[in-house]
């Protein structure tokens, strides 16, 4: 089977969110066998792609859990398809997953990705959150997820150091910390927490702005957003929020491509 390791949400190599990706070619795998394959990868997410009929199946593995959600794993999939001629450049990929049918389309450089909104609704914090971040909140918000947790300026997400042992406590996938951006050209900033998911930081997590989208599109009253998430690597998503939808696009580069053996 082949096996892929692809930037996304990157614009050179070696940033954005490495994703594994791995094509399985008619094969029937279980679930302890694609979580076994993740752990060995060690990335944030490995994709698990099949066809589907005409479409795709694809699931995806965190290398403690499988997730419902996952956007830059997605987008390499997506990447992956074109490169090896399973999708026509400028094409369309229909993918089946744990969150219902989801797209992506090539349009010129960035791959768009069609996933459903998962607007926050507030929330009191719940106990270790504010002193896992150990920095008070401007707004805490909830949805199936994750916590969405606004602070006051770009320079409190970017400096944040939290307290992993005491957020893998929470119940949730993970926690967003976001603000308005200060720097040029972006509407908002974020990072991603999910040490409960076997994840301390994500460098870059699409389904994250699932969440983000809405939330902003709200409080700055416009649909088309430019996001940036401020990890270490970095990573750049233009975001669209259109009803109940929220197109997320980026670039993504393929570091390596090999066999899987076993």
């Amino acid at each position: 089977m082949r096996l892929f390791q692809i930037d996304a949400f990157a614009d050179t190599p070696f940033s954005g969110n490495p994703a594994a990706v791995c094509l399985l070619d008619g094969a029937e795998m279980d679930e302890r066998w694609m979580q076994s394959v993740a752990a060995e990868m060690n990335l944030s997410e490995t994709a698990f792609v099949g066809r589907q009929g005409s479409d795709w199946s694809l699931r995806w593995f965190t290398p403690a859990i499988e997730v419902a959600l996952c956007g830059h794993a997605t987008l390499a999939t997506a990447h992956a398809l074109v490169e090896e001629g399973l999708l026509p450049a400028g094409g369309t990929a229909r993918f089946h997953t744990k969150s219902g049918l989801l797209t992506t389309t090539h349009r010129g450089e960035l791959i768009e990705m069609d996933f459903p909104a998962k607007a926050a609704a507030p929330s009191a914090p719940p106990d270790g959150l504010i002193e896992g971040l150990g920095m008070h909140p401007m707004h805490v918000a909830r949805n199936e997820f994750d916590y969405l947790v606004e602070l006051a300026t770009e320079d409190d997400v970017r400096s944040l150091r939290p307290d992993h042992a005491m957020l893998r406590r929470i119940p949730v996938r993970g926690v967003i910390v976001t603000s308005r951006a200060s720097t040029p050209g972006y509407d908002f900033v974020s990072r991603f927490f999910a040490p409960g998911s076997g994840i301390d930081e994500d460098p870059v997590t699409g389904s994250a702005h699932c969440a983000l989208g809405p939330y902003w599109s709200t409080r700055l009253g416009k649909q088309q957003l430019m996001a940036y998430q401020a990890s270490p690597r970095g990573g750049v998503i233009h975001v669209t929020v259109t009803g109940d939808r929220v197109l997320l696009a980026g670039r993504a580069i393929t570091v390596f491509r090999g066999e899987l053996r076993v």
